[in-house]
C-alpha cells in the first residue's frame, strides 16, 4: 500500500456529514465538477453549446484547438478556463442563462451526488452561510447550485464582462488554483469555516479553510491530504472512481 492509503482516514457518509455538522461553520464553501456533481459541467456545455449552434464554426474550430493544447499541457488551467467562457462574446447573455438551464437541467442535476446533496440542505437549514466557487461558466454553476439553495451572489466562477445585456471578452475573474483562495478573499472570505473540493485546483482554498473537506478526490489532491493530514469522502456514485482522476 501506498503511504497516502495507509494514512488518510476514508470518511463514511454518516462520518462526513457528522464531522461537517460537528466542526460549526457559519460559511460553507463548495467547488462544484466533482465535488457536488459528478463530471465536468464547463467541458460539456462548452461542447453541447457548440452542437447547439451557439458558437461559431471558425470560434469552435479554435476552441477545440486550445483544449487540445490545454491537454498537451501548452495551455494552462486559467487560461482555458478563460477561453471556454469568452467564446460567447457577443451573445445575448440572456441566451446564455436561457441555455445553461437547459443543459443543467439535462446533464447535471441527474449528476449531484445524493450526499452532498443531503449535506448542503442540512446546512442551510442550520443557516449555514453557502458559496460555491468554481472554474466553470458562472451561467452554468449559477444554474447548477440553484435547487441546492446557493443564490447567485454567492457564486464565484469563471466569467467575463457583460455590457448592456451583451457578453463581452474582457476577463473578470477564473477562479482555479490561487485563484479560487483570492476570489474568496475578495469577497471578504479570507478563511472560511468549511471548504470542500476534490481536485488540486481547489487545495488553495482548501488551505485556508478552518476545515477542509475533501471530497471524491483526484489523486493530486489525496497526496496533498495526506500531507495536510486530512481526511476524504468519496461519494457512493463515484467510488468507483478510487484510481481515476475527477476534475483536474
Amino acid at each position: 500500500m501506498t503511504p497516502t492509503q495507509i494514512e488518510i482516514p476514508k470518511w463514511t457518509a454518516e462520518e462526513f456529514e457528522r464531522l461537517v455538522v460537528g466542526s460549526h461553520p457559519k460559511v460553507a464553501v463548495f467547488d462544484c465538477d466533482g465535488t457536488l456533481w459528478g463530471g465536468d459541467s464547463g467541458y460539456g456545455f462548452m461542447i453541447w453549446s457548440i452542437e447547439q449552434g451557439l458558437v461559431s464554426r471558425s470560434t469552435s474550430d479554435w476552441i477545440d484547438t486550445r483544449h487540445r493544447a490545454y491537454m498537451a499541457g501548452k495551455v494552462s488551467e486559467a487560461g482555458i478556463c478563460g477561453e471556454m467562457v469568452q467564446i460567447y462574446a457577443g451573445l445575448r447573455e440572456q441566451e446564455l442563462r436561457t441555455a445553461a438551464a437547459l443543459y443543467v437541467r439535462e446533464f447535471v442535476q441527474s449528476h449531484v451526488f445524493a450526499e452532498l446533496a443531503s449535506l448542503v440542505a442540512t446546512l442551510r437549514g442550520k443557516g449555514v452561510e453557502l458559496w460555491a466557487v468554481s472554474s466553470t461558466n458562472k451561467w452554468v454553476v449559477t444554474e447548477g447550485v440553484r435547487e441546492l439553495g446557493i443564490p447567485e451572489e454567492h457564486v464565484l466562477a469563471a466569467e467575463v464582462q457583460v455590457n448592456e445585456g451583451v457578453i463581452g471578452s474582457e476577463i473578470v475573474d477564473v477562479p482555479t488554483d490561487n485563484g479560487k483562495a483570492d476570489a474568496l478573499r475578495r469577497a471578504g472570505l479570507p478563511a472560511p469555516d468549511a471548504v470542500f473540493g476534490n481536485s488540486i485546483h481547489d487545495l488553495a482554498m482548501l488551505q485556508i479553510a478552518r476545515h477542509a473537506f475533501p471530497v471524491n478526490p483526484s489523486p493530486g489532491l489525496l497526496e496533498a491530504a495526506a500531507n495536510n493530514g486530512w481526511g476524504y469522502f468519496r461519494p457512493r456514485a463515484a467510488e468507483g472512481a478510487e484510481a481515476r482522476v475527477a476534475g483536474e
